[in-house]
């Protein structure tokens, strides 16, 4: 399975803010559009400065208690972001986001334009339903067999 077969079901809408924007309403933005993650970026998904989820909001706020909401979201994110194309496996992703222990990836096209986003939770459950498809036809030929 390829990263192109979630993106197909998912759509390429792709939850973004500005690298100014507050980490309050980053976070509003998250509620709101029921995401993980957003995307940072001045120029509307040309270029990604970063990505910030939920985890880096909560891991900052221990550090920076109540003036963490006043911080611009370009305090917190993930500079380094690493991307997929639609081509690639599910498996290299799902290896590449454990390995790196992230959740959020976005998804470029062979220019570098943006295409999608995909999580772990997508991957994983694609995953199991491919499974779950694998189980049901082996168990079809195997009660065909009887």
């Amino acid at each position: 399975m390829f990263v192109s077969s979630i993106l197909a079901i998912k759509g390429d809408n792709v939850a973004m803010v500005p690298s100014r924007t507050t980490v309050t309403l980053a976070a509003q933005r998250m509620r709101l559009q029921k995401c993980g993650a957003l995307l940072v970026t001045d120029d509307g998904g040309r270029t990604i400065e970063g990505i910030i989820s939920e985890r880096d909001i909560a891991r900052a706020l221990p550090d920076h208690g109540a003036e963490l909401g006043e911080m611009q979201v370009s305090e917190l994110m993930s500079r380094k972001v690493i991307t997929c194309r639609p081509d690639d496996q599910l498996r290299s992703v799902m290896r590449t986001m454990t390995t790196h222990r992230f959740r959020h990836m976005p998804v470029l096209d062979n220019n570098g334009n943006l295409m999608g986003i995909v999580s772990i939770g997508d991957v994983v459950k694609h995953h199991i339903d491919e499974l779950e498809l694998e189980t049901n036809i082996l168990r079809d030929v195997a009660a065909a067999h009887h």
